[in-house]
C-alpha cells in the first residue's frame, strides 16, 4: 500500500511525471511494482476506481449555523458591534460528518 501512496505523492510533486505521457507513467508504475489494478486506475485517470481500490469510503460533511449562545457571562468583556451596541451575539457552527 505504501508504494502506491509514495508514487501518488511523487506524481503530485514532480511536474515532469504529472505531465508525462501515458507510456512514461506506465513505465514508472511498473518500476515501482504497483499492483496491476491500481496501475489501470491511474492510467485510466479514474479517481473513483482508485479510491475504491485503496479502501476510501464515502465522505460527506455539512456545516450549519448554531443557535445563539444564551449562557454568556454578564462579566464577559464587551466587544463592540458594527452598530456600537455592546456585546455582539455569539453564534456557533455545528458540523455533521458521515463516513461510510
Amino acid at each position: 500500500m505504501s508504494n502506491i501512496i509514495d508514487f501518488l505523492e511523487r506524481m503530485g510533486r514532480d511536474s515532469q511525471l504529472r505531465h508525462a505521457s501515458q507510456n512514461e507513467v506506465e513505465l514508472a508504475l511498473v518500476s515501482e511494482k504497483i499492483d496491476l489494478e491500481l496501475q489501470a486506475a491511474i492510467l485510466a485517470k479514474n479517481p473513483s476506481q482508485l479510491g475504491a481500490l485503496l479502501g476510501q469510503g464515502v465522505f460527506c460533511c455539512m456545516q450549519e449555523p448554531g443557535k445563539e449562545d444564551e449562557d454568556e457571562d454578564d462579566d464577559a468583556e464587551e466587544s463592540p458591534t458594527r452598530e456600537g451596541r455592546g456585546n455582539a451575539p455569539h453564534f456557533g457552527f455545528r458540523a455533521v460528518v458521515s463516513v461510510a
